[in-house]
């Protein structure tokens, strides 16, 4: 089930120039036991009083950079939390659009180079845009500075759903990034459509030479993978240099899928969900020339981020996918055996913090969360 289908689409055609200046200060953690499987937990409350917080990544020196969909980016530390900051050209906020994704550059800590997603003005209506910017601190105040736009997706439309936008850099230097169907299926199958699709740029925006339609002959140049309904979490294994996308179904057939060059999987052709309806979706669920899914849920839990986990703090769980879910809010850990195979899942605290947008793992092993609520928080997992 998608995010946020309640959602009307408000398109606003102007520009969102500025952010308000606020101020605001986290209260007291809260911390909460938690007994799952294989370990005892602690979930500690960082910081509330975010609206609809959507990106997240922990800097050098241990504050956080969070982004919120309605438009503008905070600082979070030690209990305090920056003003909004980050204007992007064309940014547009309604339905499932906003500001998405953050991702810092692999050479950050020198640099201070970072990637956003965000849905763009355009003609038409929206698409999903990629910039980079550089991130520039004072304390806790921040800005952005020589912004620019390295992709913005052509066919904007005014639907309201299936932005995506999750953003990984590989070690290559090269972005992966991922765009939903905005809402129509067919665009899925489009080889000539960005839409339904992991794409794969350079940091400057160019087209890197091995991609599976570098020459714009039989797809576009951008594109990794097709056949996408709308991956909102992705994640590349630390350990294998994989790549992983967690994707929405429609009623069931939420998927996990292993994004491979010039490979199709398979939306709206196949799917182990069906329509909102009860209507089946398309062929049913397998066919030749698409990939399966590496696990599947049905019904749906609307998953968002996902990681897969490599940290120090938790190895019983190395290996594992840890997934958000928005409709059944809660942690699942998908588990895998030595070889990979998926061999179990575990819903862990189901209902108890409401809609879990993104799960990051910290450099220092801690699991980081994100709930997708107009009074929205930062959680940290811990070992108990």
């Amino acid at each position: 089930m998608d995010a946020d289908l309640s959602e009307l689409w408000n398109m606003k055609k102007s520009y969102l120039c500025a952010f308000l200046p606020l101020l605001a200060v986290s209260p007291a953690p809260a911390a909460d036991s938690i007994q799952t499987e294989k370990v005892p937990i602690v979930v500690e409350t960082v910081a509330t009083g975010l609206e609809h917080p959507w990106g997240v990544e922990v800097l050098p020196d241990g504050a956080y950079l969070v982004t919120e969909r309605p438009g503008g980016m905070r600082i979070v530390k030690d209990g305090r939390m920056s003003a909004q900051f980050g204007e992007l050209p064309g940014l547009v906020v309604g339905g499932q659009g906003g500001l998405l994704d953050v991702a810092l550059a692999n050479d950050f800590a020198q640099s201070g180079t970072i990637f956003v997603s965000y849905s763009q003005a355009g003609d038409g209506g929206a698409g999903t845009a990629i910039a980079r910017a550089k991130l520039v601190r004072d304390g806790m105040s921040a800005t952005l500075e020589d912004v620019d736009v390295i992709f913005s997706m052509p066919g904007k439309t005014r639907r309201g759903q299936h932005f995506g936008s999750r953003i990984m850099q590989d070690t290559d230097g090269s972005i992966y990034f991922s765009i939903g169907d905005r809402g129509d299926g067919d665009r899925a199958q489009d080889m000539f459509d960005h839409a339904g699709a992991i794409l794969r740029i350079n940091a400057d925006g160019s087209i890197p030479d091995d991609n599976p339609y570098a020459d714009g002959k039989a797809g576009k140049p951008e594109l990794w993978s097709k056949g996408h309904r709308n991956p909102q979490g992705m994640d590349i294994d630390a350990k294998t240099g994989t790549l992983y996308a967690v994707e929405h179904g429609a009623r069931g057939g939420d998927e996990i899928n292993r994004p491979e060059p010039g490979k199709n999987y398979g939306w709206p052709e196949i799917s182990y969900g069906r329509h909102y309806s009860g209507a089946k979706i398309g062929i049913g669920t397998e066919a030749e020339g698409f990939e399966q899914p590496i696990f599947y849920w049905d019904p749906s839990i609307a998953p968002g981020g996902m990681t897969v986990y490599r940290g120090e703090m938790f190895p019983e769980w190395d290996g594992d996918f840890l997934v958000a879910a928005l409709k059944d809010q809660m942690l699942v850990r998908v588990k895998r055996g030595e070889d990979g195979t998926v061999t179990g899942a575990e819903n862990m605290f189901p209902g108890q913090y409401g809609r879990i947008r993104e799960v990051k793992t910290a450099p220092d092993g801690s699991l980081i969360l994100l709930t997708d609520e107009s009074d929205g928080a930062i959680l940290r997992i811990r070992r108990q």
